[in-house]
């Protein structure tokens, strides 16, 4: 049962709760490894990229275990061990665990590391970093093998903003010898939110929040229970499935503060956004009108995650527009399955034209990405008849249960 079968035509009336952030948990459980002790980490979603971190950490001897939403590290036991190939090529994330190790026990051997399909985004910037930290680095075809006598602090002046760059870069970091420097620094909420947990820790890190970020290692850090906050690309996600389908809905713990460009462009393509101390309501859009244009970037510019999403709210409003990506080189795969929808979009380049209309219609049509994959969930909500939504892992890694979601959401959606 490896697809959704989506019911469409109804509009949305209900409330869900959003789960932990998927982009934020991921780096902290990695950092757990810098740890001496026993980690708690609240609100980890039940997703399969958390369960594949879970296994990594599992291979490097920690004991992990799982209450709920509940996660317990203890690294007592963490050693150099061969890790899972088949966890760390279907997850991005796993290049995370390269500083941490280097770091806490100075040696690391690993496969390179996979996940969507959605750009090269080569892993050079992360090895030529960690050289210039005192690392000794051995690549072949299949991986690498990085080994050290003590990370370094080092100045990193980086040639472009990368978040995965930043995260490894402050988990070799914190327990380095001297002061590092990362600038440009990537100043998403899930960088912020890593900060916090390592500075609860006993990290000593300054600038959070901005594009430069010094820190002065320091020579161990303590055990600590921390909450991971709300997934806001989980939530922009649900806000775009009313947006298509119509309705109104509540997204109990929607981080409003850290999805501000996502709001925004919600409510130029006419959806209604009411914010409050719990979460957001949001009344679906009005079809005549839309936004002509986003333009993907790193924070606090659009993010890439909602690019599809927010395709398909275009595809079904007056006017349609253009979207233009600037992160990922390969993130308009999902263009030839909302054709089969009845979608009008053409791609030039890093430019997808969406030609705007009312109604879309059912069909057969695959997930190729995550991110992508909820997107085309979304369309079927609003398309006419019925739908069917394979590759349904893709969307797993970062959806805790996005059928039971949609249904509490009004959504005539089922598994397949």
């Amino acid at each position: 049962m490896d697809a959704i079968r989506i019911y469409g035509g109804n509009c949305l009336d209900g409330q869900t709760t959003i789960q932990g952030s998927k982009n934020a948990s991921l780096p902290i459980l990695a950092a757990t490894l810098l740890i001496d002790g026993i980690c708690e980490i609240e609100n980890c979603p039940e997703i399969s990229d958390v369960f594949h971190m879970q296994r990594l950490l599992e291979s490097l001897g920690c004991t992990v275990e799982r209450e709920g939403t509940l996660i317990r590290v203890n690294t007592a036991g963490l050693s150099e061990c061969d890790m899972p190939s088949d966890s760390v090529g279907v997850m991005r994330s796993s290049v995370m665990l390269v500083g941490a190790l280097l770091a806490r026990i100075g040696r690391i051997c690993m496969e390179y590391p996979g996940g969507c399909v959605i750009g090269t985004r080569p892993i050079d910037l992360h090895l030529r970093s960690l050289r210039r930290m005192g690392v000794t680095i051995e690549e072949n075809e299949n991986g690498f093998r990085a080994e050290t006598a003590g990370i370094k602090g080092a100045f990193l002046t980086l040639p472009f903003v990368s978040v995965g760059v930043t995260e490894n870069l402050i988990l070799a970091a914190v327990l380095a010898d001297g002061v590092t420097t990362i600038e440009p620094a990537a100043r998403e909420p899930e960088i912020q939110t890593l900060c916090d947990f390592l500075m609860q820790a006993g990290a000593r890190i300054e600038g959070s929040g901005t594009d430069r970020l010094v820190i002065h290692g320091v020579e161990k850090l303590m055990p600590v229970r921390f909450r991971v906050p709300a997934d806001r690309i989980v939530a922009g996600t649900y806000l775009c499935a009313c947006m298509c389908a119509g309705g109104r809905i509540f997204l109990k713990d929607a981080p409003a503060g850290h999805m501000e460009s996502v709001l925004s462009q919600a409510v130029a393509m006419g959806a209604a956004v009411e914010y409050a101390p719990d979460g957001i309501a949001v009344t679906g859009m009005d079809h005549e009108s839309a936004s002509e244009f986003i333009k993907t970037g790193c924070y606090p510019a659009f993010p890439t995650d909602m690019q599809s999403p927010f395709m398909v709210a275009m595809a079904l409003s007056g006017t349609g527009g253009r979207i233009e990506e600037t992160v990922f080189e390969n993130r308009f795969r999902i263009v030839p399955e909302l054709c089969r929808m009845g979608a009008d979009i053409t791609v030039h380049g890093n430019t997808a034209y969406i030609a705007g209309q009312s109604r879309l219609h059912g069909a057969i049509v695959q997930a190729k990405e995550l991110r992508g994959g909820a997107a085309l969930v979304i369309a079927a909500l609003a398309a006419d008849g019925t739908s069917i939504v394979t590759n349904r892992h893709y969307i797993d890694r970062g959806y805790e249960d996005i059928v039971l979601s949609l249904r509490d959401l009004g959504a005539d959606v089922e598994l397949a």
